[in-house]
């Protein structure tokens, strides 16, 4: 791409009546970027209902947008470079909708040579040559000549996290869920059950020592006022005494706070706990990617460290049957290798092909499979027809079976830190779901972890009820 030089006029180049203008085609995710950007959430801007019963009767762009207009044209055209904007001087004449192309216009109108303060008319008009804003401009204008080289602005595209917007929706037809907090005693496991309380999801109910999760809650800013608390000594007795009021049918699910993972599973999977199903324990994490039409679910992560080819059936049934509650009735499964063809001296591809084969089988139920696949033919249409790769899951797998803990654990983070996914954690295979929460996760995925184990608890059937 050519670089574009920035040239400006100094205030001894400016003449009374020089102009310059700046042609823009407004576009409704100019509205959507300026609102991110500004924070501006005015629904006048951004909700087609609300605005259809507002003055205008429709949408309009935030009226800062056109006014940007002006300060860019002062700053890289008229002074340009070098510019110092003093103030401005706006009236809004006319409302700009998404469609309409806008022209912005400075006009020297004043010069004062004391301080080198420069005075402009600046206007906006739109396609039918109307005023959408008028006013005056004041700037200091440079007095040196000065040439500068555009730097590049990054490419944006606009990318909406919304496929966790189903489920809450879905989960609203169900009352809230008794969950049992277990060992709350940090600021963010409190908030984590205040939040999941505020929207209708779980009736919290927190297992721990009583001291410590009152201190969290005053660090967290919370009132506990009307949350059952379960006083227990310390961690490990959380566990146990949250496992047992889930095995008494007194709470339907689980959520981690202030403990190791393995802490709370051990009280899970305890002989006589009560929670045992026959199943195998295993994680699940669902992602919101934004460059992703669906939501993508990845097995096991943070549970089973290097499953055999049987703990592998184990967990992509679990898997397959938690999306079964969700409404996906025949999920494409994907099972992941570094390649796609089956290496014997890469046990991931050997597996991956005998796990499809045991979904040909009925080994596994209620899936389509197909593996081995890597990573990019599992997600990526593309992808898949350069490798020439026929296959009933290639490009829109909905769920992803990983070779190990350790490349599903890098991988999911990797669509959080680098991607941008919203992610939800769930443990699979007990009596109750099991949401994992932690202290990296943002107020989003804390209520999309609970969302979905709500609709677990909620949709499990009846063979499976305590």
């Amino acid at each position: 791409m050519t670089d574009i030089l920035l040239q400006n006029r100094t205030f001894d180049e400016m003449s009374i009546g020089e102009t310059a203008t700046l042609v823009r085609r407004v576009t409704a995710e100019d509205i959507q970027l300026f609102a991110a950007v500004s924070g501006d959430t005015n629904p006048a801007h951004l909700d087609a209902d609300y605005a259809s019963h507002d003055i205008f009767g429709h949408i309009v762009i935030h009226g800062m947008w056109t006014a940007s207009l002006i300060s860019a044209l002062l700053g890289t055209h008229l002074p340009g470079p070098g510019t110092i904007y003093l103030g401005q001087e706006i009236r809004f004449c006319k409302p700009v909708t998404p469609g309409d192309t806008i022209t912005a216009r400075v006009t020297v109108k004043e010069k004062k040579p004391e301080k080198h303060i420069v005075l402009l008319d600046t206007v906006c008009v739109n396609q039918l040559d109307q005023a959408v804003l008028t006013g005056t401009a004041t700037v200091l204008a440079p007095t040196t000549k000065q040439s500068v080289t555009a730097k590049m602005v990054p490419q944006v595209t606009l990318q909406h996290h919304d496929h966790f917007g189903r489920y809450a929706e879905e989960a609203k037809s169900y009352p809230p869920v008794p969950t049992a907090i277990v060992h709350p005693v940090s600021p963010d496991a409190i908030k984590a059950a205040i939040e999941g309380r505020d929207a209708g999801l779980i009736v919290p109910v927190l297992v721990g020592p009583q001291n410590k999760i009152a201190a969290a809650a005053e660090a967290a800013g919370v009132s506990l006022a009307g949350i059952t608390i379960e006083p227990t000594e310390h961690s490990t007795a959380a566990a146990k005494r949250a496992v047992e009021l889930a095995a008494s049918g007194a709470v339907a699910a689980l959520m981690k706070g202030s403990l190791e993972t393995e802490e709370l599973l051990a009280a899970v999977v305890a002989e006589h706990s009560g929670l045992r199903t026959g199943r195998r324990i295993s994680h699940i994490y669902a992602l919101d990617v934004p460059s992703y039409p669906k939501t993508l679910f990845l097995s096991d992560i943070a549970v089973n460290i290097a499953p055999d080819l049987a703990q592998k059936r184990e967990i992509c049934q679990n898997a397959v049957d938690f999306l079964h509650l969700l409404g996906i009735a025949q999920p494409l499964v994907a099972v992941l290798a570094a390649v796609e063809i089956v290496n014997p001296a890469m046990p991931a591809t050997v597996d991956a092909a005998a796990l499809t084969l045991m979904g040909m089988r009925g080994q596994i139920t209620g899936a389509t499979m197909d593996g081995p696949l890597a990573f990019d033919n599992a997600v990526s249409f593309e992808a898949a027809r350069t490798k020439n790769i026929t296959s009933p899951v290639a490009g829109r797998a909905d769920l992803l079976i990983v070779p190990d803990l350790e490349a599903g654990n890098m991988l999911g983070k990797q669509l959080v830190y680098l991607a941008g996914a919203e992610a939800a954690g769930l443990v699979l295979g007990a009596r109750v779901p099991i949401a994992l929460m932690s202290r990296a996760d943002s107020v989003r995925s804390r209520l999309a972890s609970l969302t979905l184990a709500k609709l677990a608890a909620s949709r499990k059937p009846a063979a499976d009820k305590l």
